[in-house]
């Protein structure tokens, strides 16, 4: 009972996690409703419900949200296509297998570290033949030695007395948390990466219709000058620029072309297999169905349960236990030899009572003298530690940025959109007011060319803005963890 006591403990210093590093709340930023149209009342009243803070996650309050990463991405990614693209990759992407096969390797490996904690018995059995001769028979000639024996035991079994092969199991266990924390962070980091090139995909047949349709306008503005031109209506500087103008639109319909097949054979890597052919992609970013939008007043600690940060405090923690073992090498080590079974000259024998044997061989051995190399590991053991939990702290500092940046992008998503609505907007109408200016002759067809690059460049302005707040909604998910109800 007591050497069971004794194997029990470790000299592993206790485990505290470190404090946090970032601020008890996420940064407060008012929604914006642009230049000159914030609201004090609104600002004020924002100010007097701030951000929940931060709160320890086996607090109650967190019981009404799962560990990160375990929010279904079917509750968040709503379009049909970009569900089934998603359910793709996790069955057929090439790293998340990688990242599912590291558990086996880890969970292996800790089964390996615990095993040293119990004896291995063996069965043996010998038979030896020996030709002696007659001077060392003590014989008047050549003997032949014959011995057989089986025996069942174990060899060198440690008593663990001072924690040295608990805690080097404690170190494997928290190595295989860790890794499967990995695990489920490429898995939060897969889906994101499947949505961001499914909405930028989208957003490039878009843009791609959109300047085939520019082309089309610009070629009728160009066979319109190239006609006047012929009839000496206008100069040769209004046909050029008007074919330039037409050029441009043909060679930024091939870039974006290029760009959506560029994204196709990403998606592919992605899912770890060909696109489906009978997948229906969306050619406006309108059409698909928008991603769940995140809710307001999550608590912070839901930041401490991403996988990534998880993954680092393991870490941390198989750190501290490599302390331990460390420490116990300064101490004696006790091993168990200990056999039985039967040993006889003949075989016929072998199995008969007064053949039995036995023997128990107890060892100890206390380093005395090792060059100061127990001194020098233990001293790696404390400062992998100190780098455990710079590591540690790094990924809470990471984690709260990616929140923190997310946040503050939301903030002004609203009044991004609506700028650049209005800005297409007026500039359509700019373009339609300068057509007709230009047909009654009040202004040169240079102000028409003018206005059809300003309009164009405020679609594609409006397209990259909505990509951009969903790409944000998105990497807020991912900040979170893939989870937060």
């Amino acid at each position: 009972m007591a050497l069971g006591l004794m194997s029990a403990c470790t000299m592993a210093p206790e485990y505290e996690r470190p404090d946090s590093p970032v601020p008890e709340e996420y940064p407060d930023y008012p929604v914006f409703t642009g230049v000159g149209k914030n609201n004090p009342d609104d600002q004020a009243k924002a100010a007097a419900e701030p951000v929940k803070a931060a709160a320890p996650a086996q607090d109650a309050a967190f019981d009404e949200f799962p560990a990160a990463g375990n929010q279904p991405w079917r509750e968040f990614f709503l379009d049909p296509a970009l569900q089934r693209l998603i359910a793709l990759s996790l069955e057929n992407n090439r790293d998340l297998r990688v990242a599912v096969l590291n558990i086996e390797r880890a969970r292996a490996r800790y089964e390996i570290e615990r095993a040293d904690l119990f004896p291995s018995i063996q069965a043996s059995g010998q038979n030896s033949n020996q030709l002696l001769p007659a001077d060392l028979a003590n014989a008047p000639h050549a003997v032949i030695a014959r011995q057989t024996s089986v025996t069942v035991g174990f060899t060198s079994f440690e008593l663990d007395l001072f924690g040295r092969i608990r805690s080097l199991k404690n170190a494997a266990l928290e190595n295989f948390f860790s890794i499967t924390q990995n695990a489920h962070s490429a898995r939060v980091s897969l889906v994101a990466e499947v949505a961001s090139a499914y909405l930028t995909l989208v957003s490039y047949r878009e843009l791609y219709d959109l300047t085939e349709q520019t082309h089309a306008t610009r070629t009728q503005s160009y066979d319109l000058a190239k006609s006047l031109f012929d009839q000496g209506l206008t100069s040769q500087m209004d046909l050029n620029q008007a074919r330039t103008a037409m050029e441009d639109a043909r060679v930024t319909a091939a870039r974006y072309r290029t760009d959506a097949l560029r994204y196709e054979n990403a998606l592919a890597l992605l899912v770890g297999a060909a696109l489906p052919r009978d997948l229906e992609i969306p050619r406006r970013l309108a059409d698909i169905q928008t991603l769940k939008e995140v809710p307001e007043g999550l608590p912070s600690g839901l930041m401490e349960r991403r996988p990534d940060i998880l993954a680092a405090e393991h870490g941390l923690r198989s750190a501290n236990a490599n302390i331990g073992a460390a420490r116990a090498s300064f101490f004696p080590r006790i091993g168990l030899t200990s056999n039985f079974g039967t040993i006889s000259t003949e075989f016929d024998n072998l199995f008969e009572g007064a053949s039995k044997t036995w023997a128990f061989i107890p060892s100890i051995s206390l380093p005395i003298f090792e060059g100061g190399r127990l001194m020098a590991n233990l001293r790696v053991s404390e400062t992998d530690k100190k780098i455990a939990v710079a590591n540690y702290e790094k990924a809470v500092q990471a984690a709260f940025r990616e929140v923190a940046d997310a946040l503050a992008f939301r903030s002004t998503a609203a009044e991004q959109v609506d700028a650049a609505t209005a800005l297409r907007d007026a500039a359509r109408e700019t373009y339609d007011l300068s057509l007709v200016r230009y047909d009654v002759g009040v202004d040169s067809f240079l102000n028409v060319l003018d206005s059809q690059r300003t309009y164009f460049t405020a679609q594609q302005a409006y397209v990259n803005t909505i990509l951009n707040r969903e790409i944000n909604t998105l990497n807020l998910y991912k900040a979170l963890g893939g989870g937060w109800e």
